[in-house]
């Protein structure tokens, strides 16, 4: 049996001075790119230059300079497919690119998502690194904002890595956003106790603190009538507003509240509660004029109702 070689060799031998012939485009494209890589390196040092001048952070010009690096990048790739391959147009490029961009942002929803969340969050600043934020479940430190996600520091030392889109769309609270915070606490006196008297010793000693602001000045409340006491809210303002200052800053005046009120006669009441029964086989069961809910009946309605019997 005769093999013939012939067609391959030829085939071989065209499909290597095609790729001779190729070697210049290629140089041309591979220079080319080269240019645009040193282009895109310039326009990303300008861009940073003018976002920093503008009065941007540093890592927003850094952002800014990176996208338009990107964006210069993307189209000396184009430049160069075009040259090293001539049968390659620029209609049917961009065509597929047209095509083939939809499919992907379909698949990349998400991420593309989250991308242009982050690029939003580090220009229009809600919040900034350092900043105490409570996002849904998770309050902690903003450590870093990268296009995809935010990193978040827990106060018990865990990293939550949050996605852009969910800070954006959400609620976040920025606990830090301003300089001072006011706090609250609670405390519960007798009913039998002076208002007015307890308001002015907690105030007195809960100005002495030096966590405490004298401006704007501490306020005690009444809040509420509760079941077994007075409850008093007490407001007052720190700064910073930060979350150790506040845990800190609740226990002093809880602390000072516990030992001034009952040095000077308050009562700081517990829980309560009082079981009153009846005997429902009374012949006075149900007369409200003899006997009240849960109180058995006058002594004055039962010698009334003796003597009626006699």
């Amino acid at each position: 049996m005769n093999l013939e070689l012939s067609p391959i060799l030829i085939r071989l031998q065209n499909m290597l001075q095609g790729l001779i012939t190729a070697i210049p485009n290629l140089l041309i494209g591979l220079l080319v790119f080269a240019l645009f890589v040193f282009l895109g390196n310039v326009v990303r040092q300008a861009v940073q230059g003018l976002a920093t001048r503008a009065g941007q952070p540093h890592g927003i010009a850094m952002v800014f300079g990176r996208i338009a690096s990107w964006a210069v990048l993307a189209f000396g790739a184009l430049v160069a497919l075009t040259i090293i391959i001539p049968t390659l147009t620029a209609a049917s490029l961009f065509g597929a690119l047209g095509i083939s961009g939809v499919a992907i942002g379909f698949a990349f929803k998400d991420i593309f998502q989250n991308l242009l969340a982050g690029l939003l969050i580090l220009v229009t600043r809600p919040f900034q690194l350092g900043d105490q934020i409570v996002s849904g479940d998770h309050e902690g430190t903003v450590e870093d904002i990268q296009m995809r996600a935010t990193m978040l520091r827990t106060y018990d030392n865990r990293l939550v890595v949050i996605p852009n889109s969910e800070l954006y769309t959400n609620r976040v609270v920025v606990n830090t956003a301003l300089d001072k915070r006011r706090l609250s606490v609670m405390v519960g006196i007798g009913y039998g106790d002076d208002i007015a008297l307890a308001k002015e010793l907690i105030l007195h000693e809960v100005s002495r603190l030096d966590v405490v602001l004298s401006d704007p000045a501490p306020q005690v409340l009444v809040r509420e009538l509760g079941d077994f006491s007075v409850n008093l809210e007490v407001r007052f303002w720190i700064d910073p507003p930060i979350r150790r200052e506040a845990v800190e800053a609740q226990d002093q005046v809880l602390e000072t509240i516990k030992r001034t009120l009952p040095s000077h006669g308050f009562d700081l009441p517990f829980p309560t509660q009082q079981l009153l029964f009846h005997d429902q086989t009374e012949d006075g069961d149900g007369d409200r004029s003899r006997q009240q809910e849960g109180w058995p009946a006058a002594k004055s309605a039962a010698r009334g109702q003796a003597k009626g019997e006699a």
